[in-house]
């Protein structure tokens, strides 16, 4: 989700969706409207991602006391970032997270379940850059991650060969960052930007589990480009 509206929260909750990510780094999206695009979510018991532009351990405190289930940071560059990241973010004893009450635990009402059951979000870095490429093992190797999520348009802008995807050297490097991950146990993913259903198989069927499907913005030019508009003028 790129656009902050409650009402495509609930369209996406309301569909066959098992998560939904909520955009900081693109998205026109701000802290004070997070809460009901979770509420929203939350009404079909969606999980909530939200993806930030880079590690930020206050801004991700405030948005897990939000309610959002998990944290993907973008442009996720070496080990230490993550892995302080993370620390941060979980809960004590195993972390340093701040506990107070906030929306996550209804203000205090369900404080002691909240730390029970979110005591540490599911974590996500995403590698979309030559750096985070070639610090890929090191960042498999911190405690506390749970996916590796490539950034195909990224990742090939980084290699000088932006949007060209089936080229034979873009194809390596992803096989690579894949291999590494069946090698560390690590759940590995894709962003399929398109609408197009033969690429989201094409994933599945190159073995990533992790698949974010698209933008609310691609589906809904998708959909308006269904009908020919012009011929009604």
């Amino acid at each position: 989700m790129q656009i902050p509206n409650a009402s495509i929260s609930e369209i996406f909750g309301d569909s066959d969706f098992e998560w939904v990510v909520i955009d900081f780094e693109h998205g026109a999206i701000d802290l004070s409207q997070l809460p009901d695009l979770i509420r929203a979510l939350e009404l079909s018991n969606t999980v909530s991602f939200v993806r930030i532009p880079k590690s930020d351990p206050k801004l991700v405190n405030q948005i897990l006391d939000c309610g959002v289930n998990g944290i993907i940071l973008a442009n996720c560059n070496n080990h230490n970032d993550l892995k302080n990241l993370i620390k941060s973010s979980t809960m004590p004893p195993q972390g340093t997270r701040g506990v107070g009450f906030s929306r996550a635990n209804l203000f205090g009402k369900k404080l002691k379940l909240y730390q029970k059951d979110f005591s540490k979000p599911f974590f996500v870095a995403q590698i979309e850059n030559k750096e985070g490429y070639e610090n890929l093992n090191k960042i498999l190797k911190v405690k506390g991650l749970d996916s590796i999520l490539i950034g195909p348009y990224d990742l090939s802008a980084s290699l000088n060969m932006i949007n060209d995807f089936k080229s034979a050297k873009f194809k390596k490097i992803v096989d690579k960052i894949k291999g590494e991950c069946k090698k560390n146990k690590m759940s590995c993913g894709i962003h399929v930007v398109s609408t197009n259903e033969k690429d989201l198989k094409e994933a599945i069927n190159q073995g990533f589990n992790f698949i974010p499907f698209s933008t609310d913005g691609q589906l809904l030019y998708n959909s308006i480009s269904q009908v020919n508009l012009k011929k009604y003028k």
